[in-house]
């Protein structure tokens, strides 16, 4: 095992966590990362694992040991199972796109994915990212088991049978009971989908927005502030003889040309010239012109971003949602914030994870970016405000300002989240600040052994 005594500084990929730890492991195998963990235990240092950086928040912030856990990646099982679905376990460290080629060679895929492939399957799960879709979870829903390393350097499996209550926080805890070790995962025969990209009047997309949400597998759009213009993205499953093409320069005159390349001339236009934000994002809003076409799922759902940006992201109740982007454009335009990101909407289903932003309740996701060379804050908060009013929950990996206070009120299960963390972690080895913030300090509690058995 690689081990680097004095670490270099460490920053996130939208540049807004630093940290210089006191040292970097590098396991390669499960004997590795149990080394590694004890020894942090007797050195009396913390440890977070790392992966591609792209929280936007310090979640893998530490002053302690950094563990990157990219060479425990290995696909260990792939097993069928009677409902048609089958359990692919794979090392922690794999990153999403990495686990679509392989799910691909083996004709499997995730029923959902988000739009960036670029995080470690652990960060992925962790701080419950999540794609779009009215009758789809989030990432973690489709993890039926995991191994963690404790911090005793005990290694656990855990599964719904299995130390229940542990593998609700090891699926979507942002590592706050041990370090994942390998993740079980739920997928699917691989499919197809034919992805459906158009302009629309965001009146329109507002009005018929049910039938939008319900009436496909895969919908969301993208609002450009300052107009009333949205790109919408419905996505659905084909059979495999329905094959449609993008012809390749079409692709990259889109997809690098238009939202890569023209996009990043297009902010850094606007954030020289600020009033000139409007006009850009109009042209920018009817530059995309409407495409028609079917690919392997993981092709449709992720995109290639190569303009860096900070971003927040909240989820609302879906009834909710129309409200909140009234009121989130009528502060823009009061405000005289100049924005030249589009706003992001995407929707889920209810389900029962104890910290999943979808937790028992219809759910749409409300993503605000400003780009990277722009302050962010006043825009940031006005919009925290404004989610607020509707118990608004904000993703775990993306920037916002809540405590544990606050995240109590709209989590119910929130108590028993802390109560389990205490006890898999009464010293804290796992947390840091960010940790702390959001999920309570841990110090100083009392083990709990009953609540991980």
């Amino acid at each position: 095992m690689g081990r680097q005594p004095t670490a270099a500084p460490w920053q996130n990929w939208a540049r807004t966590a630093h940290a210089t730890p006191r040292s970097v492991a590098y396991p390669r195998n499960l004997d590795d990362l149990v080394s590694t963990v004890r020894r942090a235990g007797t050195d009396g240092l913390r440890v977070r694992a790392v992966g591609g950086g792209h929280s936007f928040t310090p979640a893998a912030v530490t002053d302690g040991v950094h563990v990157v856990l990219d060479a425990v990646h290995a696909l260990e099982r792939v097993a069928p199972q009677p409902d048609g679905s089958t359990h692919v376990t794979v090392g922690a460290g794999i990153r999403l796109g990495a686990l679509n080629a392989l799910l691909a060679q083996h004709g499997l895929a995730m029923r959902n994915l988000g739009d960036i492939d670029k995080q470690s399957i652990a960060g992925a799960i962790s701080t419950g990212t999540h794609g779009t879709g009215a009758q789809l979870g989030g990432l973690a829903t489709q993890v039926v088991a995991a191994r963690i390393v404790t911090a005793t350097g005990d290694v656990v499996e855990v599964s719904p049978t299995q130390h229940p209550e542990l593998f609700e926080l090891a699926r979507l805890g942002l590592g706050s009971v041990g370090i994942l070790a390998a993740v079980t995962i739920e997928v699917v025969p691989a499919f197809r989908l034919e992805a459906r990209e158009e302009p629309w009047p965001l009146e329109d997309v507002l009005d018929g927005l049910d039938e939008l949400v319900d009436g496909n597998d895969h919908f969301e759009f993208y609002w450009f502030p300052h107009t009333r213009r949205a790109l919408t993205k419905r996505n659905n499953r084909v059979t495999d003889d329905v094959r449609q093409r993008l012809n390749p320069v079409r692709s990259w005159f889109d997809d690098e040309l238009l939202s890569n390349g023209v996009f990043s001339l297009a902010n850094r236009v606007a954030t020289l010239v600020p009033p000139a934000t409007a006009t850009i994002n109009a042209l920018s809003a009817r530059a995309l012109s409407a495409r028609r076409y079917t690919a392997p799922s993981a092709e449709v759902f992720v995109s290639p971003r190569r303009v860096r940006f900070r971003e927040m992201e909240y989820a609302v109740p879906r009834a909710e949602l129309v409200g909140v982007l009234h009121e989130i454009d009528r502060w823009i335009e009061a405000s005289g914030e100049r924005v030249p990101f589009p706003v992001e909407v995407r929707f889920a289903a209810p389900d029962d994870l104890w910290l999943s932003t979808a937790h028992g309740r219809e759910t749409a996701y409300v993503a605000v970016h400003q780009y990277v060379r722009l302050p962010f804050t006043r825009y940031f908060s006005a919009v925290e405000r404004i989610v607020a009013q509707v118990e608004g929950r904000p993703h775990w990996g993306k920037l916002h300002w809540l405590d544990a206070e606050h995240l109590a009120q709209v989590y119910p299960r929130f108590s028993d989240a802390q109560r389990v963390r205490t006890a898999a972690d009464p010293e804290g080895m796992f947390s840091n600040p960010y940790l702390d913030r959001v999920l309570g300090p841990v110090e100083g509690h009392q083990l709990v052994p009953e609540a991980v058995a």
